[in-house]
């Protein structure tokens, strides 16, 4: 009886009708845990097989054993039971996020691991254990791509098996759009970087500082002097435009002057950064330096021209190019030969070109006066100073150069060393400052680095004065020193100068009361630095035969410097 009322209920649409209308009525009028109890108490239990999908893209065959049900409801209830399953079963394509337990984050890490596509761990491994976003995924997903492809076009044998290349080409498959997507914005960013790379550079400049605190005296039996305290500051700001040249400005002040010369009535012993005098605000140096191609470098000089600024002068470390880092004296900072010519109102040009790896040469013109449109000025008619050097640097730790200087002065200049040397080397003869003076210079200079911790270095000069019919004079000057870098810190430097500051070693004619006695310069020096921005030189100075003239007695000038940079 209960079967064949069962059958009727199955198969009238009528009855179905009918129940759906009344079970929903009551429903509304039933409180709903009277209705879960009810439920719990009809539920029918049905004999089914257990489910298993072994892979979401395919559909599964699920017998159902269902007794007491016809056979066209159990068609519609397996159909229904289908659908609800595939549609349970998401695709790989509507993830948001690739978990690791999904089949394609398993396979993109066994790919990953057999052909090396992503580096990140010492042994290869790929140790992915997060969800990933779909475009990281493509990403790496990516990166195997062209690791495989490379293998495939460089292999000579089959190293890629055909079920990676499935397992590609399914991958490749699920996620066409992010690849397509992350290949179109990877060549976004390359045209994007290839711009910036072709105008990846602005205009730039940067401030630098020295300030220079100096405690110094002079002592000798003829030197009458006090102990002063002195200071110097430079400022400098550093342009560049193409991030190859460099425009140097410098402001400078301070209140040395010209060191103890006046006491001393003499050049010898000058500090290497005196020069000026009631700390008065200077332009002093400015200067634009530019490359042309790959082996040249010009430095033109609007003011405080010097050679010492474009050509090599072998005296790393001590020649600061007038700083108060560097040796104390203008004489232990390089060769005075490179001292020709320069002035603050020095204008010129100068060179530097690289001939393979061992050789350079170098060389330049200034005009003491080439701002100046006066007669006996300007910057070919005025003072002027012509140098052209080769530099030969057949190893790494040795350099060697030789040096030509050719310089005129005007009737109403005076021949100088740039503030080096004995008042003969300078002013030579009373008289001879009003006739034209022509001049040859010669030099030698050289530097042997026999450590990282020690150096030596030379020179010697030999200048040819002519007075234009006048007379004739003989100027040398020679030193070495002794360098040792990083002594006791990184970044410190000891240093011991000896040599003769330029003399007249002959004057045609002579003055009746000439000497060409040598001048001794020995100076020695530690810089220590405190930090990266404050160091401390101290440091003495000792003058044997001052102004060439063994009968004038022995100076000793000390000094303590300290000095901030920034």
């Amino acid at each position: 009886m209960m079967q064949n009322i069962l059958k009727l209920w199955v198969n009238s649409p009528i009855l179905w009708g009918t129940a759906f209308i009344i079970t929903t009525v009551t429903t509304s009028l039933i409180p709903r845990k009277a209705i879960a109890t009810q439920l719990d108490s009809e539920v029918i239990p049905l004999n089914a097989t257990p489910i298993v999908i072994e892979d979401s893209n395919k559909f599964v065959e699920i017998p159902f054993q269902l007794s007491g049900i016809s056979q066209d409801s159990k068609n519609h209830i397996d159909s229904q039971q289908k659908k609800q399953i595939i549609s349970q079963v998401t695709s790989v394509s509507q993830l948001s996020d690739v978990q690791p337990t999904d089949w394609a984050f398993a396979a993109l890490q066994s790919l990953v691991e057999r052909y090396g596509c992503i580096a990140g761990y010492p042994n290869g491994s790929y140790r992915g254990n997060r969800a990933l976003t779909r475009y990281e995924f493509a990403a790496g997903l990516n990166a195997c791509l062209d690791r495989v492809n490379e293998l495939i076009a460089t292999a000579t044998a089959n190293i890629v098996s055909q079920e990676d290349l499935a397992t590609l080409q399914r991958l490749q498959s699920e996620f066409a759009a992010e690849l397509a997507t992350l290949r179109g914005r990877v060549d976004a960013l390359e045209a994007r970087s290839a711009e910036v790379e072709a105008n990846q550079f602005s205009a730039t400049t940067k401030l630098q500082g020295e300030v220079a605190f100096t405690l110094a005296g002079a002592d000798g039996d003829d030197v009458d002097t006090e102990v002063v305290f002195n200071n110097k500051i430079r400022l400098q700001l550093v342009s560049s435009f193409t991030g190859k040249d460099k425009l140097f400005t410098r402001l400078t002040a301070g209140n040395i002057g010209n060191s103890f010369q006046d006491e001393l009535g003499t050049n010898e012993g000058r500090f290497a950064y005196d020069g000026n005098d009631g700390n008065d605000i200077i332009l002093d140096r400015l200067h634009y330096v530019f490359p042309v191609g790959d082996n040249l470098t010009v430095t033109a000089m609007a003011s405080l021209g010097g050679h010492h600024f474009y050509a090599d002068v072998f005296n790393s470390g001590l020649n600061t190019g007038g700083g108060a880092t560097g040796a104390l004296s203008r004489f232990a900072e390089r060769n005075p030969i490179y001292r020709l010519g320069i002035a603050n109102s020095t204008t010129g040009v100068g060179f530097s070109y690289k001939l393979g790896n061992t050789i350079k040469l170098e060389g330049g013109y200034l005009a003491k006066n080439g701002s100046n449109p006066d007669q006996k000025a300007g910057l070919f008619n005025g003072n002027y100073s012509a140098l052209g050097q080769i530099v030969f640097q057949p190893a790494k730790r040795f350099k060697l150069g030789l040096t030509y200087v050719n310089g005129y002065d005007p009737g109403d200049a005076t021949f100088a060393f740039g503030g080096t040397g004995t008042n003969l080397a300078n002013g030579l003869l009373p008289g001879t400052t009003e006739r034209q003076i022509l001049s040859n210079s010669y030099g030698v200079q050289a530097q042997l680095d026999l450590s990282s911790k020690f150096s030596i270095r030379g020179w010697g000069s030999y200048t040819d004065v002519d007075f234009n019919g006048g007379g004739d004079a003989e100027i040398w000057n020679y030193a070495v020193a002794l360098v040792f870098p990083d002594l006791g810190k990184k970044g410190g430097l000891a240093a011991i100068v000896a040599g003769a500051e330029p003399y007249a070693g002959d004057i045609s004619p002579r003055p009746a009361d000439f000497t060409n006695d040598t001048p001794i310069h020995i100076e020695a020096l530690y810089r220590y630095p405190i930090n990266n921005n404050i160091s401390i030189t101290p440091g003495i100075i000792w003058l044997k035969s001052p102004n060439q003239n063994d009968n004038n007695n022995d100076v000793f000038i000390g000094a303590l410097r300290t000095t901030f940079t920034f």
